[in-house]
């Protein structure tokens, strides 16, 4: 049989109880106080059981605790997926949605994700999807919230006479 993993001696049950407090990451919190139940003497099983984690998930912590210290405790990012447009790209998107839908060439009067899927396609050649767009604008800095739009063909002075005049109601004296 195996014998487990030494901790770090640089660290101790009450220094890590201490270091909960500090933190924000629930998991994090659990596998600092499975830890400090090890270092006050409990057996490894029953203190992966207070974490929440088994035995062995355990000992991977303890070796990442011994690696990196409780910051080693929390989850890492992932790489992710790339993005599917350059930075030269990104800013070509970000003048597109900026000078906004030309009514002719694009057949539209306000741009909206599925026509700017359609005119990535077009003019990169690269196919997303509608969240992928949704992801890209926040990243420019644009909201979804939109002006009301206007029909091209709408007569200021026809909406001026339209609008109601009532007069005002004159106040007791």
């Amino acid at each position: 049989m195996g014998s487990s993993v030494p901790l770090r001696t640089d660290f101790d049950a009450a220094s890590l109880r201490r270091t909960t407090k500090e933190c924000s990451d629930n998991r994090q919190i659990r596998r600092l106080l499975a830890l400090a139940a090890v270092y006050d003497g409990m057996n490894r099983t029953e203190a992966a059981r207070i974490g929440g984690m088994d035995r062995q998930t355990l000992r991977d912590w303890v070796h990442r605790f011994n690696e990196l210290g409780p910051d080693g405790l929390t989850n890492a990012k992932g790489a992710g997926r790339p993005r599917l447009l350059s930075d030269k790209q990104m800013q070509e998107l970000s003048l597109i949605v900026e000078t906004g839908p030309d009514r002719e060439v694009d057949g539209v009067v306000r741009w909206r994700r599925i026509d700017l899927v359609r005119v990535i396609e077009e003019q990169f050649g690269i196919k997303c999807s509608e969240r992928v767009m949704s992801d890209y604008l926040a990243q420019l800095g644009f909201s979804n919230i939109s002006g009301r739009p206007q029909h091209p063909e709408q007569d200021g002075r026809v909406i001026e006479a339209f609008k109601k005049t009532s007069p005002t109601r004159s106040q007791p004296t």
